[in-house]
């Protein structure tokens, strides 16, 4: 599949989401150690089956993109989707990385969402809000290059271009290596 191919990285690769990771993603979303910064969403498999289902509908339609992030063992390690696209834009969210991820999960995971949304949907820029509390969260997007545009009671709001990771991108290559 060139999807599982173009996203992947030194320790980590993407792959898209399937029915069948139904119950890692409902465990990984109802785990209280992942799960403070997220939207509620039901628990149950079944409900998450269901969703997942309705979710293929939007990627045939390339509207949405959810992955899986595996290591390269296929160890489950986290979630990330790509969403809300507008005509120059797109959002990323639904990140999760458990305690199985790698050393570096986040920056890679991060690399390959803006690779994903930059070079290959070809947008101009991406959106995404964070949430005021998730300080870990806001201080790493925005040693990305991530500039805060806005906020609202809760969230802030954050847009970033593609040459606005380009620092980020020489700094990972130092660490892991060109990939």
């Amino acid at each position: 599949m060139w999807l599982k191919e173009m996203l992947k990285s030194k320790t980590i690769q993407l792959r898209l989401v399937q029915e069948e990771d139904a119950e890692f993603i409902t465990e990984l979303r109802s785990d209280e150690k992942y799960n403070t910064h997220l939207s509620k969403s039901d628990t149950s498999v079944d409900a998450q089956k269901l969703w997942i289902r309705a979710y293929k509908e939007k990627e045939q339609n390339k509207e949405q993109f959810y992955f899986i992030v595996e290591r390269l063992d296929g160890t489950k390690c986290g979630t990330v989707r790509l969403y809300d696209f507008r005509s120059n834009s797109f959002c990323w969210g639904s990140w999760i990385l458990n305690h199985n991820k790698t050393r570096y999960a986040a920056l890679e995971s991060a690399l390959l969402v803006y690779k994903f949304g930059f070079e290959e949907l070809e947008f101009d820029k991406c959106h995404f809000d964070v949430r005021k509390d998730n300080h870990a969260v806001n201080k790493f997007h925005e040693k990305f290059g991530a500039r805060r545009i806005d906020q609202t009671e809760l969230d802030y709001l954050y847009e970033i271009y593609p040459e606005d990771i380009e620092p980020m991108k020489l700094k990972c290559e130092k660490i892991l290596g060109k990939s």
